[in-house]
C-alpha cells in the first residue's frame, strides 16, 4: 500500500483532489483485500464525504489531453476487460507474463521489505504478434484501465509540441490507477545517432527518457514495437522486464485455431491428417494472421449459408492470404490438389469444369 500512500500525499501536497481520491479508493480496496476491512470502511467513509466533487468516472478518464495544434487526442483510454483474460501463451512467455503481474500485484509488499521495483515492461517482435493483445491481458488480470498513447497525433509538426505532447500523456496517466502503453514505441524511441534524424526528435528522447524515469518509480508502464533495432540503447535500461513476442509454436498454432473457430461446426478436428495439415500450413503465421484467416473462412460459410466451416475452406483462404490475392488458377488447382483437396471440390470452388481441373493436373 506503499505506493497508493505516496500517490495520495504527491495528491495533496499538489491540491490534486481527484488524484487523491482514485489513489485512496485504491487503497481501501487494497485493505478489503488483505482483511482489514476496519480501514477500508474508514477510507471509504472519508472520501465519500467529498465525493461528488472528485471522483474519477468513466467520463473524466475520456477527458483526454490533446495536441495543441491539430486538437486530436493524444491518447485511448480502455476500460480492462474481462474477455481478454483468455490468451494463448507459450509457456516460457507465460511465466514472465506472470512473473511482470505478481510484480505489479505485489508492489506493496517489496517495498516494504525494502526493495525497489520497478514495473517497466518493453515487448517486441514481428508485426501481428499479440503485444497489443498482451497489454490487454495485463489490464484485464490487474483490473487497471489502458492508456494507450497515440503516436499519430503525438508526433507535432510544430517545433517543441511534441516533447510537450509527452509530458501531457505522463501526466494524465500519473494522476489515476492506470497502465500507460506506448505502443509502436519505436516511433519516438529512435536512437540518438539515427542519421536521419532531426534533432527536435533527438531532443524528444531525452524528454522521453526524463518522464520515463519519473514515472516508472511508481507507476506502471508498457511498451511495444516491431523495430527494436532502431530503439536508443538508453530505453533498454529503462525497463525491468523485456520480453521478445516470437511467432506461435505448434502446440499453439493448434490452441489458436480451436480458440478462433469456436462453436463453427467443422470437419478438420477430428480428422487428424486434415488437422495436422492444417496446423503446418499456419506455421510463421501471427496470430493476427490466425485470426484473418479463419474469420475470412467463417465469412464465407456465413455468406453462403452452409453450416460447417470446412478444411477446403480454410485451404482456400490461406492459399489466398498467402499470394495476398495475386495469383493464378493453375497455382491455386497445384495447391489445393498437393493438399488433399478432391478435383471436384477444387472445381466447385473456383466455378471451372472438372474437366478443366484434369486436364491442368494431368500436364503437370
Amino acid at each position: 500500500m506503499y505506493t497508493e500512500i505516496l500517490k495520495i500525499i504527491e495528491g495533496g501536497l499538489s491540491k490534486d483532489s481527484s488524484k487523491v481520491y482514485s489513489y485512496a479508493k485504491l487503497l481501501a480496496e487494497k485493505a478489503d483485500k488483505d482483511g482489514d476491512s476496519r480501514m477500508a470502511k474508514m477510507i471509504l467513509k472519508t472520501i465519500e464525504k467529498k465525493e461528488p466533487a472528485v471522483a474519477v468516472t468513466m467520463d473524466e478518464l475520456l477527458t483526454v489531453p490533446v495536441d495543441h495544434e491539430s486538437r486530436m487526442s493524444i491518447v485511448d483510454v480502455e476500460m480492462p476487460n474481462k474477455v481478454s483474460s483468455s490468451i494463448v501463451l507459450q509457456p516460457l512467455m507465460h511465466n514472465k507474463i506472470s512473473d511482470f503481474i505478481s510484480a505489479v500485484k505485489y508492489q506493496n509488499k517489496l517495498i516494504g521489505h525494502g526493495i525497489e521495483t520497478s514495473n517497466t515492461l518493453l515487448l517486441y517482435g514481428n508485426p501481428g504478434g499479440g503485444k497489443t493483445t498482451l497489454a490487454r491481458y495485463i489490464s484485464a488480470q490487474t483490473g487497471l484501465p489502458l492508456v494507450i498513447a497515440r503516436f499519430d497525433a503525438i508526433v507535432s509538426s510544430l517545433l517543441g509540441n511534441t516533447g510537450k505532447n509527452i509530458r501531457k500523456i505522463f501526466d494524465f496517466a500519473d494522476n489515476k490507477p492506470c497502465i500507460l502503453f506506448l505502443d509502436e514505441f519505436d516511433a519516438i524511441a529512435k536512437a540518438r545517432d539515427d542519421q536521419h534524424e532531426l534533432g527536435e526528435l533527438k531532443r524528444v528522447i531525452n524528454s522521453l527518457l526524463q518522464n520515463i524515469d519519473n514515472f516508472s518509480s511508481n507507476n506502471i508502464l508498457i511498451a511495444a514495437t516491431n523495430h527494436p533495432e532502431l530503439l536508443d540503447k538508453a530505453i533498454w535500461r529503462r525497463f525491468s522486464h523485456v520480453i521478445e513476442v516470437g511467432m506461435p509454436k505448434e502446440n499453439e498454432i493448434n490452441e489458436l485455431v480451436k480458440d478462433f473457430v469456436g462453436d463453427f461446426q467443422n470437419d478438420f478436428f477430428d480428422d487428424k491428417k486434415r488437422h495436422e495439415r492444417l496446423v503446418k500450413l499456419l506455421e510463421g503465421k501471427s496470430p493476427s494472421d490466425i485470426k484473418t484467416i479463419i474469420n475470412n473462412a467463417k465469412a464465407q460459410v456465413i455468406i453462403h449459408g452452409k453450416e460447417v466451416l470446412t478444411y477446403d475452406e480454410l485451404l482456400f483462404e490461406i492459399f489466398e492470404f498467402n499470394n495476398h490475392g495475386s495469383f493464378t488458377y493453375e497455382s491455386m488447382i497445384e495447391f489445393l490438389n498437393d493438399n488433399g483437396i478432391s478435383q471436384a471440390a477444387i472445381a466447385d470452388k473456383m466455378n471451372v469444369s472438372l474437366r478443366q481441373v484434369r486436364n491442368y493436373l494431368n500436364k503437370q
